[in-house]
């Protein structure tokens, strides 16, 4: 394989948000990029990525494996319950000595089960952290490495404009990382959401937000507010996949996840009302966009009293 990682054929996994950002930056560079996403799949979800592949050079594959056959190093970019399975996927085209890096948000144990398939056909696994919400840095954003390879690969995609460092030679350090922070970060998206919400409904809100401005003044809580509902509308589907994998971490320590476990809840449910079009037609360009968390607080509301009636 050679060293110089333009050269390299780079395999995407997943082909959403996260995929096409990698994808357009890598292109940008020349680099040779082939994707697949199960949306490619349907006849409903397809036209958007390919559209999009389309646009930007990216070459769209029929499978997994087909994906891994010609790829010198593959990103797996999905929903974190998908995080094993794509890797077993992967593995039955698997091009010997590729590297596979794992985006996916994903608990140690199930990094330590994919890696474990990967190596056994003769790939190079290592396991990716990303450390905040990649649009606003895209390529650059902040990546934790871990595993045996982690090494060797991050000079080589820091060439291409990441932003990784090695956390640790041992499977899991990285992913750990992330999910416990995450216990934090997502659960006081769910936390604003369900206090705010309420607040409005009592008609304390302006009170309550005083209030927490008072006890940490370093945050905007209003604009805070309104980027929590905005991630949440627009990606709880995934936040909520990604808290079930935090909540597995979380007994991986021998705890019971009573926060975490909350948190995926909320988040779901509020993923639930995005995708009944309580906040509008998904994908469209308000969609998710209001720049006041009340106006969305109060469709919440709206929805909750009348489904008591």
């Amino acid at each position: 394989m050679s060293v110089d990682p333009r050269s390299w054929h780079i395999g995407l996994v997943g082909y959403g948000e996260v995929g096409r950002i990698l994808a357009e930056d890598l292109r940008a560079q020349g680099c040779t990029v082939s994707a697949y996403d199960r949306k490619l799949d349907a006849a409903d979800t397809a036209p958007a990525p390919r559209a999009h592949a389309l646009e930007h050079g990216v070459a769209l594959c029929d499978d997994h494996a087909d994906l891994a056959r010609d790829a010198d190093f593959i990103v797996s970019a999905v929903t974190a319950s998908q995080a094993v399975a794509v890797a077993q996927a992967c593995a039955a085209g698997l091009k010997p000595g590729a590297f596979f890096l794992d985006f996916n948000s994903a608990s140690p144990g199930a990094k330590q089960r994919a890696a474990a398939a990967i190596h056994a056909a003769g790939g190079r696994y290592v396991e990716g952290a990303v450390m905040t919400s990649v649009p606003p840095y895209r390529i650059h954003v902040p990546l934790l490495l871990g595993g045996p390879w982690a090494a060797e690969l991050s000079p080589l995609i820091n060439a291409l404009g990441c932003k990784s460092e090695v956390a640790s030679d041992r499977l899991g350090v990285a992913s750990a990382t992330k999910m416990c922070r995450s216990v934090m970060i997502k659960g006081l998206e769910a936390m604003v959401i369900e206090s705010f919400t309420a607040a409005r409904h009592h008609g304390v809100e302006d009170a309550v937000i005083a209030s927490l401005q008072e006890t940490f003044p370093g945050i905007d809580w209003e604009r805070q507010a309104a980027y929590f509902f905005q991630r949440a509308i627009e990606h709880g589907r995934r936040r909520s996949e990604e808290m079930r994998e935090v909540a597995e971490t979380v007994r991986e320590a021998g705890l019971t996840p009573w926060s975490a476990a909350g948190t995926a809840e909320r988040q779901g449910w509020v993923a639930d009302l995005a995708d009944a079009g309580l906040f509008g037609e998904r994908g469209s360009p308000g969609f998710a966009r209001s720049p006041d968390w009340r106006q969305e607080a109060d469709r919440i509301l709206s929805h909750v009293n009348s489904s008591k009636d």
